[in-house]
């Protein structure tokens, strides 16, 4: 089974979050539905990366590398690996 990163910005004021999942698309729409604490006074969401992994011990250990990325380095990450246009058509 497939792990994923991802990261998804705020249309409010442009911040982002970075986490990890077994569905990006189901997991966007609980951030957007408000049942993240920490992400729901800034909805909507979009999703902006998302990198499959094979196992939650290597999606864990990217989240940390994301988690501690510059917001310069966020906007500048055009990673190959990057596949979210196969979950956001």
């Amino acid at each position: 089974m497939p792990y994923y990163v991802y990261i998804i910005q705020s249309s409010v004021d442009g911040s982002f979050y970075k986490g990890f999942t077994e569905d990006p698309l189901l997991r966007l729409q609980r951030h957007n539905n408000g049942e993240t604490t920490s992400t729901r006074q800034l909805c909507p969401w979009t999703l902006v990366y998302v990198e499959e992994l094979l196992s939650k011990a290597e999606a864990l250990k990217r989240e940390k590398i994301l988690k501690k990325a510059t917001r310069e380095r966020l906007f500048a990450l055009n990673h190959p690996k990057n596949i979210v246009q196969h979950f956001t058509g």
